[in-house]
């Protein structure tokens, strides 16, 4: 038994944190970076070091024990404390990146093409643009603000809604009005449909067959097609003119503006999700901050006008 004032290692009680907050090895397994047996081996670790199980098994999850409830809550005290400080003297050495992280496809089909945008009105602030998933808890983070996508809950962050997501058809112009051209809903059953086959957190993302129920089209077969397990590829595939995807506003607004994309129909699937801007309460009025959130909520209505 190692003496009783010893710290056992960092590492251990990070991994065992993000276990008591997702109650989960793989999720907090990707929240860190490394494998699901690092987070249960450094777990297991931390046990034979307290000398108690921290975890069990219930059902088909996990929960704390007595020991575990015990410290999880001191433990995310005091790892956030550790990320504030470590904030404060990245802040104090000077120049410092203002770090947004988002999910690829926001990233890559909306967010990109405005950050040049931020830096040109605000010189003096530095960004850095993370599209590498990470957990929603910014307090064990270097991260200053995410970009989320999701219906609003958020517990313990600043949320501000920057887009609704409704869901419709998007293609190529060529396919309008090719030789097959896209008249009614009931004209896709001689295209290529394009689906994403994903597990969103919500069970409730509108599919191609709720679109073309909605439509009316119900002489289409919609399990026809090409999948993607990411929207923005398969936005970038029915710009290429390879079948006509759902999309939502969000990702396919640029290309809409550019000409790249339409959407031959008017029907569109409302759902109760959107992309929010999220950061810590205590950082939500601090200059840098203020300036991002507000730059990207214009930039949002600048596209939806």
């Amino acid at each position: 038994m190692p003496p009783p004032g010893r710290l056992p290692p960092l590492t251990a009680l990070r991994a065992f944190e993000a276990v008591s907050r997702k109650l989960s090895f793989a999720r907090a397994a990707e929240e860190l970076h490394v494998t699901k047996a690092a987070v249960a081996q450094q777990v297991r670790a931390l046990e034979q070091e307290i000398g108690a199980p921290l975890v069990e098994r219930s059902g088909r999850g996990l929960r704390l024990t007595e020991a575990g409830a015990a410290g999880a809550p001191g433990l995310a005290e005091g790892f956030a404390a550790l990320a504030r400080a470590a904030r404060a003297m990245r802040a104090a050495k000077g120049r410092r990146f203002l770090v947004i992280n988002s999910s690829p496809s926001f990233a890559a089909t909306w967010l990109v093409g405005r950050i040049g945008k931020f830096k040109a009105r605000h010189r003096d602030i530095d960004v850095l643009l993370d599209a590498n998933p990470t957990g929603d808890m910014l307090e064990s983070s270097s991260t200053d603000a995410l970009i989320r996508w999701g219906a609003g809950e958020f517990p313990g962050l600043a949320t501000t809604l920057l887009f609704k997501e409704d869901v419709f058809p998007v293609c190529a112009p060529g396919l309008v009005a090719g030789d097959n051209p896209l008249r009614s809903p009931d004209d896709l059953g001689r295209a290529t449909l394009l689906h994403l086959e994903w597990s969103p957190a919500y069970p409730s993302w509108p599919a191609w067959s709720d679109w073309l129920e909605a439509a009316g089209a119900k002489s289409v077969e919609a399990p026809h097609g090409v999948w993607f397990n990411n929207m923005a590829m398969a936005i970038r595939a029915a710009a290429q003119g390879q079948g006509v995807a759902l999309s939502s506003f969000a990702i396919a607004a640029d290309d809409l503006a550019a000409g790249r994309l339409v959407a031959p129909f008017s029907t569109a699937v409302s759902t109760p999700f959107g992309y929010y801007f999220l950061c810590r309460p205590e950082e939500a009025q601090t200059p840098r901050i203020k300036a991002l959130r507000d730059f990207l909520v214009e930039e949002a209505a600048l596209s939806a006008a």
